[in-house]
Formats: structure tokens, sequence, C-alpha cells
């Protein structure tokens, strides 16, 4: 009898050690993942700022973020955001070429529960007005 309550308690011991270890990891909620700039006049720059919060319980600390080229410029929250915490990654379109729709995306590599996050900015570029 001694053995079964001592295996029992051992057992209970590990599930309690288990339960506490499984701390919920960081984790993205974005007010928006997709952006719609509209009609963007060639030549002139435009930016939008994706806003986020930590919803996990560890904080969420961000290590990359990529433009899908060169026109598509990111800059973002450096710092680890505590649970509950607030960032801001802002994307920054310059728009060259000729006119034509576009959709270009942002990679965010970071310790949350889904590590790779993809952003989306669209819209369509329109030549200048002639004077």
């Amino acid at each position: 009898m001694k053995k079964v309550l001592v295996l029992f308690a051992i057992v209970l011991g590990f599930g309690f050690v288990a339960n506490a270890q499984t701390a919920k990891p960081a984790e993205f909620k974005f007010a928006e993942e997709t952006h719609d700039f509209g009609k963007v006049v060639l030549g002139k720059p435009v930016s939008f700022d994706f806003k986020y919060t930590n919803q996990g319980e560890e904080p969420l600390i961000i290590t990359k973020v990529e433009g899908s080229c060169g026109c598509t410029v990111p800059k973002y929250t450096t710092v680890p955001l505590k649970k509950g915490d607030t960032g801001i990654i802002s994307v920054t379109f310059n728009p060259a070429g000729s006119p034509m729709p576009f959709t270009k995306t942002v990679t965010i590599s970071s310790n949350a529960k889904t590590p790779v996050k993809v952003l989306y900015i669209k819209g369509e570029t329109v030549a200048p007005a002639s004077k």
C-alpha cells in the first residue's frame, strides 16, 4: 500500500511540475494583417503602421523583419514586449517603375508560437498628374 501511495505522489508531483512549466508562449495579435493603399502616385512614398499586441505569457522578441523588395522598407519595435504590450511595424513603400497593381510582403521572424508571420501591402501605382 505504501508503494502505491508513493508512486501516486510521484506521478502527481510530475504532473504539477509539467503543468507549471507550460507557460503560454509569446504570440502576435495584429489589428490588421493586410493594408490597401489604394492608388499611389509613382515616386511618392507612402507608409502604414501595423499595430500588434503580445497575447502570450512570455516576452515577444522580433529577430528580423524583411520586405519582399527594396521598395518596401520596414521599421519595427526592437525591445521585447511583455504580455499585453503593443508594438508597431511601420512599412514604407516607395513606388517606382510603371503604373500597375502591386502586392508586397513583409516577413517577420520572432520567438512567437507562430515564429514566421507575413503581412501584406497592396494597391495600384499611378502616373503623376501632368501639369
